[in-house]
Parts: C-alpha cells; sequence; structure tokens
C-alpha cells in the first residue's frame, strides 16, 4: 500500500464517494493506493484533500514527509 492509501485508510475515506468528488476514475484512486510506481500528480492530491476537507497543505506534509534533501 502507497502513503497516500495509508493516510486514507487511516482517515477511514470512502473512496467511491472521493471519485465522485474530484472526478478521479476508482481504477486511478486504486493504482494511486495500491502502486507505489504510480506518481501522484500535485492536481490529483489538492483536490482528494478538498473532496475529504483536509488541508492540502497538511496531507502533502503527511504523505511526504518522510523525504529529505541529499545535503
Amino acid at each position: 500500500m502507497t502513503s497516500l492509501g495509508l493516510y486514507l485508510t487511516k482517515k477511514s475515506v470512502n473512496r467511491a464517494m472521493v471519485s465522485r468528488r474530484t472526478g478521479i476514475s476508482q481504477a486511478r484512486l486504486s493504482q494511486l493506493t495500491l502502486n507505489d510506481s504510480t506518481k501522484l500528480r500535485a492536481n490529483e492530491l489538492y483536490l482528494i484533500a478538498l473532496a475529504i476537507d483536509i488541508d492540502p497543505g497538511e496531507m502533502f506534509k503527511e504523505i511526504y514527509g518522510d523525504l529529505k534533501l541529499l545535503n
């Protein structure tokens, strides 16, 4: 499961509702939540955050907060 998938599971998010509200297909949501090689686009993150009433910046930090600069 991806970081997005873990985040949505932790928040008990209904993915069918997210799909309806965002226009992101359920197939794409499945890819984003299950396949680590699938890249989440900024516009998708923003729409998902709006659909679940979460601040997009906070969601971004939660999902990608483990990234660090090399030096």
